[in-house]
C-alpha cells in the first residue's frame, strides 16, 4: 500500500485511532533530504504494509499537529503506537537504515 498523505483534520482518525502502528513522515515540498527519502518510503510502505501504515504530512500545509508534536527539523520521522509516539527519527538515510530503525520500533 502506498503512502498517504494525512491532514491536521485526519491526523487523530487516520494516525492515533489507527489499528496498527503509524509512521508519519513530517515533510515539506522544498526539503531537499525529503524528497531523497521519499522512494525508499514508498518501498518500506509496500514491505511492511502488514505491520505498518507509512503516511505523509505536509509541515507548510498543516501547521497544527506539527506544532502540537514540536516538529523543528525536517524529515522527521514520528512511529505512532496505540495513539502514542514511539519512536523518532531526524534526517535522511539510506533505505536500509530507515527500514532497520523502523523494524527495531516495531
Amino acid at each position: 500500500m502506498p503512502t498517504k498523505a494525512v491532514t491536521d483534520a485526519s491526523f487523530a482518525e487516520d494516525v492515533l485511532g489507527a489499528g496498527k502502528p503509524v509512521l508519519v513522515d513530517f515533510w515539506a515540498d522544498w526539503c531537499g533530504p525529503c524528497k531523497m527519502i521519499a522512494p525508499a518510503l514508498e518501498e518500506i510502505a509496500e514491505e511492511l504494509a502488514d505491520r505498518v501504515e507509512i503516511v505523509k504530512m505536509d509541515i507548510m500545509e498543516n501547521t497544527k499537529v506539527p506544532g502540537d508534536i514540536g516538529v523543528q527539523s525536517i524529515p522527521l520521522l514520528v512511529l505512532f503506537k496505540d495513539g502514542k509516539a514511539v519512536a523518532q527519527k531526524l534526517g535522511a538515510a539510506p533505505k536500509s537504515q530507515l527500514k532497520g530503525w523502523l523494524e527495531s520500533a516495531l
